[in-house]
């Protein structure tokens, strides 16, 4: 059995206290980062400001979030989960204060980019999934990162409709965004559970989580070549979710959907999004998980063509949104369960934190060049194209993928 993030457990931080308190942390990272693109157009459009702006602020806190993130983990893993979490808690707060109050477009990427793409780093699936990694038992490894999963996914779900709501009940888009700020002491209140140093006496015996160390651990990585096409897979995925994200509410209202389309999608997108994390957490502990990548990544391709190709109408919406859901996040479960297959719980989030890198470069450039080509097109049709052509590479990315044995160090033990 792996080991958590607490070398004596009390009441409070049993295994499922600790899947509890991070999948809490995921419900609140991911629902606030999700509510960000709602606030695109009033803020572009207060401000003087083209899209572009905004949206080269939202894919700089993905780049940010994305370097940060191996740090943050290995910080959480020498050290304990909880006071990284507590930070990135402190951060997300002030980010979110400072950039509703950003008076020119690079303070915006000071606070909106920088700020809280560092406290997305605490506070995300990189020091979250390597606590629970830890503290639940091989068998049900990948159904906690599931459920952790979806409950990011339920966030997108449960805050994008209150700050919608909140503005449709006529608070403008900054005590709005303020209001949201306030969610984050919960953040840190969160962390207290997960608080503690990993316990490595009992950590399950693979060659890399018990003797060989970090370092050693990343040198393992960097000669596995399923590693990195596991990591080139997960860049596609951030393409997606970022690009949609953040740009498909003021899509919609292009076309001539009113404004609370765009939340509702958001919020359909995380309510399948629920169903498909769990789902992929459960068939991942019975089935190859890159042979489900490999479905999953063209099935994006299918349903984003499918979007693009039909006109636009709530029926179309509805179904782009559900069948979007379902495919969402479910590939991080798999994706950081595979890391863990290959190289055991030990240094799962860091390990997993340099392929969540990966993600969060494509998440930049989703990000990027969406208000980059509507800005200089008026059309986002270039990137919504793109988007079909990196799922299918992805998918057949992930067919050699090995995903039998583990990392050359542990065989050789």
């Amino acid at each position: 059995m792996s080991t958590a993030d607490t070398p004596s457990p009390t009441p409070w931080r049993t295994p499922m206290i600790v899947l509890a308190a991070g999948g809490l942390v995921a419900l609140l990272c991911f629902g606030l980062r999700a509510s960000f693109g709602l606030f695109l157009k009033p803020m572009s459009l207060d401000l003087g400001w083209g899209r572009e702006v905004f949206a080269l602020a939202m894919a700089t806190q993905n780049l940010v979030w994305g370097v940060a993130q191996p740090f943050a983990s290995a910080i959480a893993e020498k050290w304990g989960a909880g006071r990284v979490i507590a930070g990135g808690g402190i951060l997300y707060g002030l980010g979110i204060y400072f950039m509703a109050h950003s008076a020119d477009p690079y303070t915006l990427k000071l606070t909106g980019g920088v700020l809280i793409g560092m406290a997305q780093s605490g506070t995300g699936l990189g020091v979250v999934l390597g606590a629970v990694a830890r503290a639940l038992p091989t068998e049900k490894r990948t159904w906690g990162l599931g459920i952790v999963t979806a409950a990011g996914a339920a966030g997108q779900f449960t805050v994008v409709p209150i700050a919608q709501g909140m503005m449709d009940f006529g608070i403008e888009w900054l005590p709005a965004m303020l209001i949201l700020a306030t969610s984050a002491v919960i953040l840190v209140m969160c962390g207290i559970p997960l608080a503690g140093k990993p316990d490595i006496k009992n950590a399950s015996k693979t060659v890399i989580e018990a003797d060989l160390g970090l370092t050693h651990a990343l040198k393992q990585a960097s000669t596995h070549r399923s590693y990195w096409l596991l990591t080139t897979g997960f860049f596609v995925c951030g393409f997606h979710v970022a690009f949609i994200g953040v740009h498909l509410p003021a899509y919609l209202t292009d076309v001539g959907m009113a404004a609370e389309w765009g939340a509702w999608a958001l919020a359909l997108i995380g309510l399948f999004n629920v169903i498909g994390s769990y789902t992929a957490g459960v068939l991942g502990d019975k089935y190859r998980k890159k042979n489900l990548l490999t479905i999953l990544y063209f099935l994006r391709s299918v349903v984003i063509l499918i979007f693009i190709l039909l006109p636009v109408s709530a029926g179309s919406v509805l179904f782009f949104s559900a069948a979007l859901g379902l495919l969402w996040l479910s590939t991080v479960p798999l994706t950081s369960g595979l890391v863990a297959q290959m190289f055991g719980a030990r240094y799962m989030g860091t390990l997993f934190g340099v392929v969540f890198l990966s993600h969060q470069i494509g998440s930049f450039l989703g990000v990027w060049l969406g208000g980059y080509f509507y800005d200089t097109t008026g059309s986002y049709m270039p990137v919504w194209w793109a988007g079909v052509a990196l799922g299918v590479a992805a998918a057949i990315i992930h067919i050699p993928i090995r995903d039998d044995a583990k990392a050359p160090a542990s065989q050789a033990a």
